[in-house]
C-alpha cells in the first residue's frame, strides 16, 4: 500500500514538472509565431495536458528505480551516521547552518551581478558549509559547552529538566551473540533474576540462528533449532524483556565485528561464550559478560587439603593418573588413580589451578596419602 501511494506521488510530481516545464518555454516563445510556422495553430491547453501527461507516464515508470535508489541512499546515510558521536553530529550540524547563515548574508551582494552572481552565491555558500561543518565537528566541545554560560533555572524548571534528562536515559539493553543463544544456560540465569535490563537480540544474528537451523549439516541444524527454542522460551519468561532490533552493517561481513559495532553504538555490553569476540569487544573498549566466567565464578571454592569423593572415569595424561569430574565438569586429576578407574573414591586435594579454558583440581587417593605419611613418620622415627 505504502509503495503504491509513494508511486503515484512521484507520477504526480513528474507531471507537475512537465506542467512547469511546459509553462517556460511558452513564456519565453511566440506561440502564434510557432504556429504559424508549423502550419497549424497550437492551443496552450492541449500543450500543459500533452506534457503532464507525458512526464507523469515517464514517472510512473521510473518511480521503482527511484525508490529503490532512495532506501539505498537511507541505508547508506544510516550505515555511516550510526558509526559518527552524537558531539561530532551536533557539532558539525551547528557549524553547517552558521556557515550557510552566514554565506545567505553575503549572497545579497553578488545578487545584482549578471550571470555569475548566482553561480558565485552558490559556490560561497557550498564554501562556507563546508568550513562551517569542519570547524563544527573539531570544536564541537566549545560549542556544547556553550550552555554551560547560561544560568541554571531554579525550582520547577529544574526539576522538569531532572525529570527530562532522566527519560533521556539510554535503556540497559544487553546484546547477545548467536553462541550465547545455542549454548542455552542464558535461560537458566534470567530464570534466577540475575540478569537486568532488556536483552536484545540483532536481526543480523537471528539470521544468522535461521541459517544455521536450516542447513544441510544435522548437527549445525540441531543447534540452530535449540537456539530458537532457547530464545522463545526466553521471550515468554515475564522476568526480563526481549527485543529484536531490525539493524544490520552492510559495510561490515562478519557478525561478531557487526556485534561489536552495535554494542558501541548503544555503549552496551555484550553477552556471549566466544573466547575470540570476548578478546576482540574488550580491545575495542566493549565489555563483556561472559557467560563461562560467570560459570567459572559460582563454582564452589575447593581448597588444598580437602577431601573429595569422586569416581575415576578414565586414564590421565601422565602414567599412573586417572580423572574424574564433578557434578559442574571440573576436571580432577588423580595422581596414581589409574588403578582405581571405575571406582569411587575418596580423595585429597593437592593444587588447585585456574586455567583459561577453566579449573583443575590436582588430587591424590586418600588412602595412598595416608599411607605415604606412615612410611613417612616411620621413617623419621627410625633416623630419631
Amino acid at each position: 500500500m505504502i509503495r503504491k501511494v509513494v508511486r503515484g506521488i512521484i507520477t504526480l510530481l513528474f507531471g507537475t514538472a512537465g506542467f512547469y516545464l511546459d509553462y517556460l518555454i511558452f513564456r519565453n516563445v511566440n506561440i502564434a509565431h510557432l504556429g504559424n510556422t508549423l502550419g497549424f495553430p497550437i492551443r496552450i491547453l492541449w500543450t500543459y495536458v500533452i506534457s503532464f501527461v507525458f512526464l507523469a507516464i515517464i514517472g510512473f515508470l521510473v518511480a521503482p528505480f527511484c525508490m529503490r535508489v532512495f532506501m539505498r541512499l537511507v541505508k547508506w546515510l544510516d550505515c555511516r551516521l550510526t558509526r559518527i558521536p552524537l558531539n561530532d553530529l551536533v557539532g558539525g550540524a551547528i557549524g553547517a547552518i552558521t556557515g550557510l547563515l552566514i554565506a545567505s548574508l553575503l549572497s545579497s551582494s553578488f545578487s545584482n551581478v549578471s550571470f555569475i552572481g548566482p553561480v558565485l552565491g552558490l559556490v560561497l555558500s557550498i564554501f562556507l558549509g563546508y568550513v562551517g561543518l569542519i570547524i563544527g565537528v573539531k570544536r564541537k566541545e566549545e560549542l556544547l559547552n556553550v550552555s554551560n554560560l547560561i544560568p541554571r533555572l531554579k525550582g520547577e524548571k529544574t526539576d522538569k529538566t531532572k525529570v527530562a534528562r532522566s527519560k533521556s536515559i539510554p535503556p540497559n539493553y544487553k546484546v547477545l551473540d548467536t553462541s550465547v543463544i545455542i549454548d542455552g544456560r542464558i535461560a537458566d540465569i534470567v530464570k534466577t533474576g540475575f540478569i537486568e535490563g532488556i536483552l536484545l537480540v540483532p536481526s543480523f544474528v537471528l539470521e544468522e540462528l535461521r541459517h544455521i537451523a536450516d542447513s544441510s549439516d544435522m548437527l549445525k541444524r540441531n543447534r540452530g533449532r535449540r537456539g530458537l527454542d532457547i530464545l522463545n522460551q526466553i521471550s515468554k519468561e515475564a522476568l526480563i524483556k526481549v527485543e529484536i532490533k531490525e539493524i544490520d552493517f552492510e559495510d561490515i561481513a562478519e557478525v561478531d565485528s557487526k556485534l561489536v559495532r552495535l554494542s558501541q553504538n548503544l555503549n552496551c555490553p555484550v553477552l556471549t561464550n566466544d573466547y575470540n569476540l570476548n578478546k576482540v569487544a574488550e580491545f575495542q573498549g566493549v565489555k563483556v559478560l561472559n557467560i563461562n566466567e560467570l560459570a567459572n565464578a559460582v563454582k564452589p571454592v575447593v581448597l588444598p587439603g580437602e577431601e573429595m569423593y569422586v569416581q575415576i572415569m578414565k586414564e590421565g595424561k601422565e602414567s599412573g593418573q586417572g580423572v574424574a569430574y564433578l557434578d559442574d565438569g571440573t576436571m580432577v586429576v588423580v595422581d596414581g588413580g589409574r588403578k582405581l578407574i571405575g571406582q569411587h573414591t575418596i580423595v585429597m586435594v593437592t593444587t588447585v589451578l585456574q586455567t583459561a579454558a577453566g579449573r583443575m583440581i590436582f588430587a591424590k587417593p586418600k588412602a595412598l596419602m595416608e599411607k605415604t605419611q606412615v612410611e613417612y613418620t616411620d621413617g623419621v622415627n627410625m633416623l630419631g
